[in-house]
């Protein structure tokens, strides 16, 4: 159940309510992994990874990614120019040469003087941080929370931060040894990025507004219940060695970690079809309501109360 105070700030949210002003959104800059990549891994391995077949062209599925089914619904373009995140990205600055969310947070300020107050942010990192051998929390979670600090500093009034799928039920892992270690950090995660929202929200000025997608619980959902939103298959990857399967809108996952471009499709569709049926669907659990009356929800995206604007120039 939506508490009644969630759902009057929804409402407001949603421009519905008496007074309330709707939320305008020129742009999207977005910030984090493979997940949200939409060509940087590709351009800078001269169209070598992820290959092209059988991988979409500069995505890590089999097509568009959320962002760019995001950008539609909201009439803008997936602007390349403005999404920093990359393909085997952690939390921290650079791995490898590649560089990190806290990474792309400098490359992001080294380009303007300050932040497109009518834009929104989108944080989505942490799985490379586990996958990749960590076990620890603290530092992931501190490095979200210091590139929400870092944007809201450059003027940003709009951020989405999104927490992680249980990482220990992906094709790759679900079967290894990693599996249930993987579960328990991934729930540690969310549980603290939780509150790391929680108290950021306390400390701003009522003009910013931060979001928390829980897709940890639409992943959940879909998993215990494919068939109810349209999947076969959300145990193995529909592309493996030597062979990709016929049917790839019934699997959740395209390889061993990332979704298919259904799923990415899913993960959008789920937050529009909830908020403007106005009722209290499965989906409407994945969301966080319970914030200050007037904060921005991600999941408000889209609906009656956003007002979509002209693109600006990068600044």
């Amino acid at each position: 159940m939506v508490p009644a105070s969630a759902a009057f700030a929804l409402a407001t949210i949603l421009g519905v309510s008496s007074g309330a002003s709707a939320q305008k959104i020129d742009e999207i800059y977005v910030f984090g992994d493979s997940l949200s990549d939409v060509g940087k891994v590709f351009e800078a391995t001269q169209g070598k990874n992820p290959p092209n077949p059988p991988y979409f062209p500069g995505r890590y599925s089999n097509g568009p990614v959320w962002v760019d089914y995001l950008a539609s619904q909201l009439k803008l373009t997936s602007n390349p120019g403005t999404n920093f995140a990359v393909g085997g990205a952690t939390t921290g600055n650079f791995k490898k040469d590649i560089p990190g969310l806290l990474a792309q947070i400098e490359r992001f300020k080294a380009t303007r003087s300050s932040a497109d107050p009518d834009a929104l942010y989108l944080i989505w990192a942490g799985a490379n941080d586990y996958l990749g051998g960590g076990t620890d929390p603290a530092a992931p979670v501190s490095n979200l929370t210091l590139a929400v600090q870092s944007l809201e500093a450059l003027g940003a009034k709009n951020i989405a931060v999104v927490n992680l799928p249980d990482l220990g039920k992906l094709p790759e892992t679900r079967t290894s040894e990693r599996s249930a270690s993987l579960t328990y950090v991934s729930r540690e995660h969310n549980s603290r990025l939780a509150t790391a929202i929680s108290n950021l929200r306390q400390n701003i000025s009522p003009d910013i507004k931060i979001a928390y997608l829980d897709a940890n619980s639409i992943f959940n959902q879909v998993l215990k219940a494919p068939e109810k939103f349209g999947f076969k298959n959300v145990t193995q990857p529909c592309l493996s060695p030597g062979s990709i399967c016929d049917n790839p809108n019934e699997y959740f996952f395209w390889d061993g970690i990332h979704p298919t471009t259904a799923a990415h499709k899913l993960f959008v569709e789920l937050t529009f079809s909830a908020l403007q049926a106005g009722s209290e669907t499965p989906a409407l659990s994945a969301f966080d309501f319970t914030v200050p009356l007037g904060v921005f929800v991600f999941g408000a995206l889209g609906t009656a109360g956003l007002i979509v604007r002209g693109k600006k120039p990068n600044k």
